[in-house]
């Protein structure tokens, strides 16, 4: 299987994802799995042509990646890329500081709805599974330089993982950003 990595999205990426149809086949794909065009247009009520339109779409910009090995005939199965982006750095440009919050917006959203779904099957998984989750919160006093260096040894650790086909779907979230807004340069 190919290793997943995490890409940088530039402008044009992040533009092209944060078209509603595109980000929620991207969480499908997260959340389920790869899957094909008339999959995914079954699943957001939605018919293969625009399915198909926006899978390409996604795949121009290195979002998600044909699984030839899944194929038949002219069937595509599709999964989804990692990626990370500097919103930052897009919010300060106008040509990106919609698309930017849009991203950030929908990455909170389905955070928020990964968490209580996990709260619900607390109930139901057994204990090894919830003995080797984790939920941390910490607050340390870094500067920038530290705070790129665990970002940079956080997103090495997640490259270096492969997939483990008889392992469980686990969603992987990782925040580091100042809480104040009186830091200097």
């Amino acid at each position: 299987m190919e290793r997943k990595t995490t890409r940088e999205l530039d402008a044009q990426a992040l533009k092209a994802f944060t078209h509603p149809v595109r980000m929620r086949m991207y969480e499908l794909l997260e959340e389920y799995g790869a899957a094909t065009a008339t999959m995914l247009a079954a699943r957001i009520d939605e018919n293969t042509g625009v399915t198909s339109y926006h899978l390409r779409q996604l795949a121009k910009h290195g979002l998600i990646v044909e699984v030839p090995e899944k194929a038949k005939g002219k069937e595509r199965w599709w999964r989804a890329a990692g990626f990370s982006t500097d919103t930052d750095k897009f919010r300060k440009d106008p040509e990106t500081a919609e698309a930017a919050e849009v991203l950030m917006a929908g990455i909170v959203r389905q955070r928020h709805t990964d968490l209580l779904r996990w709260i619900e099957l607390s109930r139901e998984v057994s204990r090894d599974w919830i003995e080797a989750s984790t939920h941390t919160r910490r607050s340390l006093r870094l500067n920038r330089a530290h705070l790129a260096e665990l970002g940079r040894r956080v997103q090495e650790l997640i490259d270096a993982l492969d997939d483990d086909e008889d392992g469980e779907h686990v969603v992987i979230q990782f925040d580091a950003f100042p809480l104040r807004r009186d830091f200097e340069d």
